[in-house]
């Protein structure tokens, strides 16, 4: 496997050299931008949409489907039912399209109508057996109390920071238009407190000011119930999702099952089975000499002997890039030291394991440190490097440390993404630490399965 290095790769991307649009840093503080930011009046936007939109949507939903209970008792009433059913879906859709628009969440595509037979009375069973259809109901029903609260809470921060904050620009029109000398903070027939003079004015501005600061980041909180309810339930469910992976993972197990029977075959074919045709084909015609020249014949003999040697180191190579044996007889620590031993820089190896894990999470435990020494081998430019392998409660961990040029990445196309997906099909995960100039530091985890009686 090939893992590049080098140029475009090890560039800073983490949370500590975050940057606005266009690359550039912003210089004024998260807390003071937020309320002109694009993102703050979309969520805005949002909320104050959500209250006309959660009316239609409770309307419909209740109307619908209080029609179709009360027709239930007729034939009439399992279609109106299908039907509303039918229509939260599509209002799903609109709310997905709304939340990916505004909220910037991006919502998978719910698990699709399963029809079990073709016509009108296969897609009513359809609808009203899927549990996309009736979580889409829920969030029609919940969408409205929590749109009322929101809009409430929004509407009445948004108004009062902006009326307060731009206060020192229109306080004159009280006196002016409404006869009285400012906001009124108390009244009765005796006495009446006005915001008037230039320090209470300015004090109103600073309120104002911290009202309008605190607006975008209470709205922001209140959008994050949203995203839950849009993701929870709109969105694909736990289940769906999960056989989706499954279903991909299956093909990536199948795909790589299917290269490493081409490889082998391909190994074979031109290594060891090339090597025992000629060698037949030298022992028999070192037969054919035997009596007309024994020297010649036993020549021939000696170097069939090499040529079985040679193939016979070829087969246990093959062997050993199969499932070698030490793994199978004395575990991973025992293996990855030999592994270790034919890396081209001095490996450490530490393998802290009370127990061994199952054969086949032991297995690929071996060959992906094996594919990672190679790429230390290979590419990092590495003086040294170290392997440890330890259990963290259900997880088998692995670590592959080298001091090299670092710049490998998880790139599309690259081995270590190969080797990423190859974890992934089992639950597993592959995370790259490689900045430019090194060292490099990738980290494995695999779930841990107990091992079985051999």
């Amino acid at each position: 496997m090939a893992t590049e290095y080098g140029q475009g790769y090890g560039l800073p991307t983490g949370p500590g050299h975050a940057r606005g649009v266009g690359g550039r840093r912003h210089r004024m503080p998260a807390a003071l931008r937020a309320p002109v930011e694009g993102r703050a009046w979309r969520e805005l936007a949002y909320v104050l949409l959500s209250l006309p939109i959660s009316i239609l949507l409770f309307t419909y939903a209740v109307t619908m489907v209080s029609l179709g209970a009360g027709l239930l008792v007729t034939f009439l009433g399992v279609p109106v039912l299908a039907a509303a059913l039918a229509g939260c879906r599509g209002i799903g859709s609109v709310e997905r399209a709304r939340a990916r628009g505004l909220l910037g969440l991006d919502v998978g595509e719910p698990e699709p109508l399963r029809l079990k037979r073709q016509g009108f009375m296969g897609w009513i069973g359809a609808v009203l057996k899927s549990g996309t259809s009736w979580r889409a109901l829920l969030y029609s029903v919940l969408q409205l109390p929590w749109a009322v609260l929101s809009f409430t809470v929004t509407v009445t921060f948004w108004s009062v920071g902006w009326t307060l904050l731009t206060y020192p620009l229109w306080f004159w029109v009280l006196p002016t238009y409404a006869g009285q000398d400012g906001i009124q903070l108390y009244g009765d027939e005796q006495r009446a407190i006005y915001l008037d003079n230039p320090f209470e004015i300015a004090v109103t501005a600073g309120v104002g000011l911290l009202f309008t600061l605190a607006t975008p980041w209470i709205v922001r909180a209140l959008t994050t119930v949203d995203r839950v309810m849009v993701h929870g339930l709109l969105g694909p469910s736990r289940l769906a999702t999960r056989v989706v992976e499954l279903e991909s993972d299956r093909g990536v197990v199948v795909d790589t099952a299917a290269a490493d029977l081409r490889r082998i075959e391909r190994d074979l074919h031109d290594g060891a089975q090339a090597r025992l045709v000629n060698l037949a084909m030298d022992l028999g015609l070192a037969k054919e000499k035997l009596r007309e020249d024994p020297q010649e014949a036993a020549r021939m003999v000696d170097e069939a002997h090499g040529e079985v040697k040679t193939a016979l180191q070829e087969l246990r190579d093959l062997a050993r890039g199969i499932h070698p044996a030490v793994l199978t007889d004395r575990g991973l620590d025992a293996a990855l030291s030999a592994v270790a031993s034919r890396c081209t820089v001095p490996v450490q190896v530490e393998v802290d394991l009370s127990e061994r894990p199952a054969p086949a999470i032991e297995g690929i435990a071996y060959f992906t440190v094996s594919e990672l020494l190679q790429n230390v081998s290979k590419h990092s430019r590495a003086t040294s490097a170290a392997v440890e392998v330890w259990r963290s409660e259900d997880r088998l961990m692995l670590q592959v440390v080298d001091n090299g040029v670092g710049g490998a990445n998880l790139s599309r196309g690259s081995g270590l993404a190969g080797l990423a997906e190859r974890l992934d099909a089992v639950d597993g995960i592959l995370v790259v630490d490689s900045p430019a100039g090194g060292p490099t530091r990738v980290t494995a985890e695999l779930p841990w399965r107990a091992e079985r009686a051999r």
